[in-house]
């Protein structure tokens, strides 16, 4: 039988349906608030901030609408990228005295805690592959510089790679944590609880018979909420404290007092090396940034100890040898026909660098020293160039890699940048012709300040005044350290801060 409330209904059971049943009344009020809602939505022109048009009723496609309001949000994600890119270059370019030669113990949390999927597929994966690719970005920004990779869980801690500085080894050994080489190996997958205690200490055991001239140093990467330490771990801080090791601790869920404590104590007092990672993005933004060597502080012990006025270190610079018959290498003990011949010793070695198993003299290329080199003198930090400069110095395209810039917009919609009376109002009654000529068309004082992203998509050099798009920014800053402007000048004068100062062209 049916019956009017089936009709209604609208294919609905009695179980399912849980609110009032719409009536006529109710129905022909939505509509109306509907219409009402549709008529308060405001005009196209309104939402553009333009002038309206003559007739304010006038018919505007909606296929035109979407048209005209996707290209505001696709400059404003275009701008939130080169933002975002730009925040990866935010680095102190001041010329601070700073350890090359550093000595890095890794350590991984292996520990339950890892499995949290707040970011994909977990925190394991993640900071598996965050931090392969750290190894990588290490050892190319610190050619001459070694690192071991440790790991925590059920309480204790564990050697993932010994102390040297082959990244390879490296890699390999932090792949064979999730897929092993070996079928016959079983993956560690992350169990039990990290202990902080027993990373200090094995990180300050590798650490203890490491030279003087180079920088001891600890990066954790800690998901847990707790630490299982079988003794007094403030015993342990006393003891990093002692020994010159730094602490960084890179957290990936809450903030804890004790690692802001180990972090402090061991920084002389610097809390800004403990940084809690919120997502996948700043985890890796987070490793890479301690890439840049730290700078070296001048203690009390410092000063007074016998070692600190040692200025000098010995080195070796070989040359690859390649031999008609395998011989025995004195790093791996492995037979091969190529390597490099130790300059005191006569010791074969694979690869470069390398300390000499045999006499300990540190070998090295030139290239890995000049690598090494720009962190003593960085690049500057390049300017944001406002639209009036872009209009002035008439920048088309990129000086480096030949990108078209974006066109300027017409000039009456380059608002002024402040308020204006009629006194320094122009013909145009807008300000323009005052206000233009009061515009910061100098270069920032302040080059160490956040660095954000240009309205115009240029960025300024500024020695040679020369204008590049947002990619060779970032590949100048973080590969090149050098500014292509200035390299193409003629006539170099003298070199200051990193960058060559030019007296023009001939």
């Amino acid at each position: 039988m049916d019956s009017d409330y089936d009709q209604e209904s609208d294919d609905v059971s009695d179980d399912e349906y849980l609110g009032a049943k719409p009536t006529a009344a109710s129905k022909a009020t939505e509509a109306g608030g509907s219409r009402a809602q549709k008529a308060s939505k405001p005009h196209a022109w309104a939402r553009r901030g333009s002038t309206p048009p003559d007739n304010e009723d006038e018919y505007i496609p909606e296929e035109t609408q979407g048209l005209e309001e996707e290209a505001v949000p696709e400059k404003s994600i275009q701008h939130m990228e080169e933002d975002r890119k730009r925040k990866r270059l935010r680095k102190d370019t001041k010329p601070f005295q700073r350890g090359i030669i550093r000595h890095v113990v890794l350590v991984l949390d292996l520990s339950e805690a890892m499995l949290e999927k707040d970011m994909r597929p977990n925190r394991y994966a993640a900071m598996i592959k965050y931090s392969q690719e750290y190894v990588r970005e290490f050892f190319e920004q610190n050619p001459i510089s070694q690192m071991s990779v440790l790991g925590m869980h059920d309480g204790l801690c564990i050697r993932v790679s010994e102390l040297s500085g082959n990244p390879a080894e490296h890699i390999t050994a932090i792949q064979d944590l999730r897929t092993p080489r070996n079928p016959d190996d079983i993956p560690k997958e992350p169990k039990g609880s990290p202990s902080l205690q027993n990373a200090l200490e094995l990180a300050r055991a590798t650490l203890y018979h490491t030279p003087s001239h180079g920088t001891r140093e600890v990066i954790v990467v800690f998901g847990s909420l707790l630490s299982l330490d079988p003794g007094d771990v403030h015993q342990t801080i006393k003891a990093c404290v002692r020994d010159r090791v730094r602490v960084s601790i890179i957290g990936m869920s809450a903030r804890l007092k004790i690692c802001t404590e180990i972090v402090s104590r061991t920084n002389s007092g610097d809390e800004s090396e403990y940084v809690v990672a919120t997502d996948q993005e700043l985890l890796r933004e987070l490793l890479l940034a301690t890439t840049t060597p730290p700078v070296v502080r001048a203690t009390n012990a410092s000063r007074t100890a016998p070692e600190s006025a040692a200025a000098l270190m010995m080195m070796g610079f070989p040359s690859r040898v390649i031999e008609d018959l395998p011989s025995m290498c004195a790093c791996h003990g492995a037979l091969t026909t190529g390597g490099y011949t130790c300059s005191r010793c006569s010791a074969k070695v694979c690869s470069l660098p390398v300390t000499c198993p045999s006499c300990q003299l540190t070998l090295l290329l030139s290239t890995h020293l000049a690598r090494s080199y720009h962190h003593l003198f960085p690049l500057r930090n390049w300017a944001e160039v406002s639209w009036h400069r872009a209009r002035e110095v008439n920048s088309k395209e990129c000086i480096s890699c030949l990108s078209p810039f974006p066109e300027p917009p017409p000039l009456q919609d380059d608002g002024p940048l402040f308020p204006t009376t009629d006194s320094q109002a122009g013909p145009n009654g807008h300000g323009v012709s005052d206000i233009r000529t009061s515009k910061n068309t100098a270069q920032p004082e302040d080059e160490d300040a956040e660095q954000k992203a240009s309205e115009s998509s240029r960025y300024e050099c500024r020695v040679c005044e020369s204008h590049f798009c947002i990619d060779c920014d970032m590949f100048c800053h973080m590969v090149l350290h050098n500014c292509p402007g200035c390299l193409s000048k003629v006539n170099p004068v003298e070199v200051q801060n990193g960058d060559v100062d030019m007296a023009g062209a001939s």
